[in-house]
C-alpha cells in the first residue's frame, strides 16, 4: 500500500536556494539566462525524476512529518512545476499516470490540513453533555476502559444494565483484553488481515469517546500510523443523509472537505479507515441481501447502498471498518462481514477508582465516594459505566461540598433524584439569579421536566434514545422548546447539530430517560388517575405488554392505589423476555417512598402512596419470589425490595449464614432466591 507522498529528499531541486549570480556583479542578460536555463534544468531533471519514483512507488521518503522542512514558497514552486507536468501528461493522453501522480502528490497536504480539523474538533471534551461545562482536554480526563476480544455476533437483548451486572459477575479467564493501538492487529495464528471490527458496549460506557481518543492519536501520529486517511462519521450524521445520492468520493468530500480539490478521486493507494459510530442510532435501511453490487467509488447513488457496499467489501475492499454499536442492534450487520467482535466492558475497579482521582485532588473526599460506592452493590455496578461514574461523582461531590445532612444515597432512585434537583439547581442560579441553597421548582422549570419525561417515555415505548423534529411532533413538543430544554438543563437533555444545523436531541444516558419516564408515570398516575401503562400506541413496543383491561386503580375513598399499579408493572416485568422493563420498574417504585417524594417537593406537586402501599408491593414481590423466575429476574426483584428500601429477606439469610444455622433443606423458594442473590452478589 503506497503512502502519502513528500518531496524531502530531492537534491538540489529548490529554485529559491540554486546558486545565482550576484546582482552588482554587472553579468550580461545572456549569461544570466544560460545560468538560469542550467538551473531549470537540473531541476526539472531532478523533479521528474523524484516524481517517476513516486509514480512508481518506490519513493521511501513518504512521511508527512517530513515536508515541515519546506517554507511556503518551496512548496508553491513544487506544486506550480507539478501543474505543468500534470499539464503536459494529460496533453500526452496519459491521464491515469496524471491521475497518479496528482493523487500521490497533493494528497499530504490534505492529510496535515485533515488531522490539524480532526484534533481540534476531538481532542476536547465536557463530560454528560455537549455543550455544557468548561472544555477539557481528552488526553486529561481520559481514563483507560477494560476492552475484551471475544464474541460473536450473536445479539444480546437483555436491558443492558442486566448486561452490566451479568458482566461484574464473568469470569474473565477465557477472555483475551486488548488496548485500542491492537484494534486492527492480527493476532498470531490468524492469517488473514482484519478489515472491519465492531466494538459492542452498553449505552454510555465510553465507545464514542474511544473513538475520539483512537482519531486524536492518529492526528497527533502517536498511534495507527499505518493509516493514510482517518474518516470518523456517525450514523446521527448519516441518517440526516438518507434520501440523497452520494458517491463514495462525495460523501467523503461532504464531511471532510477538501479531498476533491486535493485531487483525491480514488482511495485505492491508501489505506483508509472509516469509523461508523452508533449503529443503534441507524435509521438507514440496510438490506444486505438485496442491495445491488457496487464496485466504483465515484458513482453516485443513496447512502444506504454506499454504506452496504463498504461493509459487503464491495465497493473499496482495501478499507478498514471500525463500527460501534449498543449490543442488541449488532445482528443489523452479518457476522460473516465482520472479522473481529470486541466489548467495551467499562472501568475495572481500579479503573473507577482513577477516574475519580483523576475528577478531584481532594483525596479525603475521593476516598470517601470510593468506600460509599463500595458498600453500595447497585451504586457499585452501575460504575462499570463512565457516564453513572459520572453522574455518581456530580451527585455526591456537591452533596459533601455543600455539607447536606443525612445519608448519602445508596438506591438509583436516590442518585437521579438528587441529580434532577441538582441540575434544577443549577438552573435556578444560572438562569434564575437564585441562590445555590435554592430548592424551589419554578413554574417553568416543573413544565419543562414534565415534558421531557412525556417524551422520554413516548420515545421509550418505541425503543428510541435519539429525536428528530418528527420525534418531537409526535410527542406534541416543538423545536424551539426542545432547543430551550437543552440550553437550560444541559445535563439532562442535549442538542446537537449537522453539517446542516439540522437538530438531532437525545438524553444523555438511558437510564436518565428511564428515571423520568417512571417519574412521568407516577407524576400522571396522582394527578390524573390515569395509569399510562394502560394506553398504548398501536404499534408494538417492549412495554406493548401491558395493554389490558383496565384495572379498579382507585381506593375506596377516590384516591389512586399505586400497590395495583406497582403489581401490574411487577407483572409485565416479570413476562418481558429480555427484562427491558426491569430498571424502569426499580424507578417507578423507588419513587413510591415519601423520602424520595419528599426530595422532589416542588417538582411532584402532590404525593402519592403511603407505608401501607409499599408493605403490600414488598409483600406482592415476595410472593413473586416463590414462584419459578430466572435468575435475572430474580435479582432484578432483589433490586427492586433495595429501592423500597426492605431488605428482610436478605438480612434473614446473612443471620443464618452467620449464626451456621443455615439449612438448605428449610429454605423456602423465595430464600432460595435470597441465598442466590447473596452469593452472586458477593465481592
Amino acid at each position: 500500500m503506497d503512502k502519502p507522498i513528500n518531496f524531502k529528499g530531492v537534491p538540489s531541486t529548490d529554485p529559491h536556494s540554486l546558486e545565482g549570480v550576484d546582482a552588482s556583479s554587472g553579468a550580461e542578460p545572456d549569461s544570466i539566462f544560460m545560468l538560469l536555463e542550467d538551473n531549470i534544468i537540473s531541476f526539472v531533471k531532478a523533479e521528474l525524476k523524484h516524481m517517476q519514483k513516486i509514480v512508481d512507488g518506490d519513493d521511501p521518503e513518504c512521511s508527512e512529518s517530513q515536508m515541515e522542512g519546506e517554507d511556503e514558497e518551496q512548496r508553491r514552486s513544487r506544486e506550480a512545476f507539478l501543474n505543468i507536468t500534470l499539464y503536459f501528461l494529460k496533453r500526452m493522453k496519459q491521464e491515469e499516470l496524471a491521475e497518479r501522480l496528482q493523487s500521490r502528490t497533493k494528497t499530504p497536504r490534505y492529510q496535515r490540513e485533515l488531522k490539524s480539523k480532526l484534533k481540534k474538533k476531538f481532542q476536547f471534551v465536557s463530560e454528560g453533555v455537549a455543550k455544557a461545562g468548561s472544555p477539557t482536554l481528552l488526553k486529561e480526563i481520559f481514563t483507560e476502559l477494560y476492552i475484551t476480544e471475544g464474541g460473536g455476533g450473536e445479539v444480546n437483548q437483555e436491558h443492558e444494565v442486566i448486561q452490566i451486572e451479568t458482566a461484574s459477575r464473568r469470569s474473565d479467564t477465557a477472555e483475551r483484553a486488548i488496548t485500542l493501538e491492537e484494534l486492527f492487529k492480527a493476532p498470531p495464528g490468524r492469517p488473514r488481515p482484519i478489515r472491519t471490527v465492531m466494538t459492542k458496549g452498553v449505552a454510555g460506557i465510553g465507545k464514542t469517546l474511544l473513538t475520539h481518543k483512537f482519531t486524536v492519536d492518529w492526528a497527533e501520529d502517536k498511534a495507527q500510523k499505518e493509516f493514510h486517511y482517518t474518516f470518523p462519521l456517525t450514523f446521527r450524521e448519516l441518517n440526516v443523509l438518507r434520501g440523497r445520492s452520494f458517491s463514495l468520493v462525495g460523501l467523503v468530500d461532504h464531511f471532510f472537505s477538501g479531498s476533491k480539490e486535493a485531487g483525491i478521486c480514488s482511495f485505492q493507494d491508501f489505506l483508509v479507515l472509516f469509523i461508523l459510530d452508533g449503529l443503534d442510532e441507524s435509521r438507514l435501511s440496510l438490506d444486505f441481501l438485496s442491495t445491488q453490487t457496487l464496485t466504483d467509488v465515484s458513482e453516485s447513488t443513496s447512502v444506504e447502498v454506499l454504506l452496504i457496499n463498504l461493509i459487503r467489501g464491495d465497493l473499496l475492499p482495501s478499507a478498514r471498518l471500525w463500527i460501534t454499536t449498543r449490543p442488541a442492534a449488532a445482528n443489523q450487520i452479518s457476522p460473516e462481514f465482520v472479522n473481529m467482535v470486541t466489548e467495551v466492558r467499562g472501568f475495572t475497579d481500579l479503573q473507577k477508582e482513577e477516574y475519580f482521582r483523576r475528577r478531584s485532588t481532594d483525596e479525603e473526599q475521593v476516598s470517601r465516594i470510593m468506600s460509599h460506592i463500595r458498600t453500595c452493590r447497585s451504586l457499585h455496578i452501575m460504575c462499570h459505566i463512565p457516564l453513572f461514574c459520572w453522574i455518581t461523582a456530580t451527585v455526591l461531590e456537591d452533596m459533601l461540598k455543600s455539607k447536606e445532612k443525612g445519608e448519602l444515597p445508596r438506591t438509583l432512585t436516590q442518585i437521579y433524584s438528587h441529580y434532577v434537583v441538582l441540575q434544577n439547581k443549577v438552573k435556578m442560579v444560572k438562569f434564575d439569579g437564585g441562590a445555590a441553597i435554592d430548592q424551589h421548582w419554578s413554574p417553568q422549570s416543573r413544565e419543562m421536566i414534565e415534558s421531557l419525561g412525556k417524551l422520554a417515555f413516548e420515545q421509550l415505548q418505541k425503543g428510541k434514545l435519539i429525536f428528530y423534529e418528527s420525534d418531537l411532533t409526535e410527542c406534541g413538543m416543538d423545536l424551539r422548546a426542545a432547543s430551550v430544554c437543552s440550553g437550560v438543563f444541559t445535563q439532562v437533555f442535549r442538542e446537537e447539530s449537522s453539517l446542516y444545523q439540522d437538530k438531532v436531541f437525545s438524553f444523555i444516558h438511558l437510564s436518565l430517560q428511564e428515571f423520568l419516564a417512571a417519574l412521568h408515570v407516577h407524576q400522571t398516575f396522582i394527578s390524573s388517575k390515569v395509569n399510562l401503562l394502560e394506553h398504548q400506541p398501536q404499534n408494538k413496543s417492549w412495554m406493548s405488554s401491558f395493554q389490558k383491561p383496565v384495572l379498579n386503580l382507585l381506593h375506596s375513598g377516590g384516591q389512586p392505589d399505586f400497590n395495583l399499579l406497582h403489581q401490574s408493572a411487577v407483572d409485565e416485568a416479570l413476562r418481558s423476555p429480555n427484562g427491558h422493563l426491569d430498571l424502569f420498574l426499580r424507578f417507578l417504585l423507588g419513587l413510591s417512598l415519601p423520602t424520595n417524594q419528599r426530595l422532589l417537593q416542588g417538582l411532584l406537586t402532590q404525593t402519592g402512596s403511603d407505608s401501607q402501599t409499599n408493605q403490600r408491593t414488598v409483600k406482592y414481590i415476595k410472593k413473586k419470589l416463590s414462584e419459578s423466575l430466572s435468575t435475572e429476574r430474580s435479582i432484578n426483584l432483589f433490586h427492586c425490595l433495595n429501592e423500597v428500601n426492605d431488605h428482610s429477606l436478605l438480612e434473614q439469610i446473612q443471620q443464618s449464614m452467620r449464626s451456621g444455622h443455615l439449612s438448605t433443606e428449610k429454605l423456602s423458594p423465595a430464600q432460595w432466591s435470597a441465598l442466590v442473590f447473596i452469593l452472586l452478589s458477593s465481592q
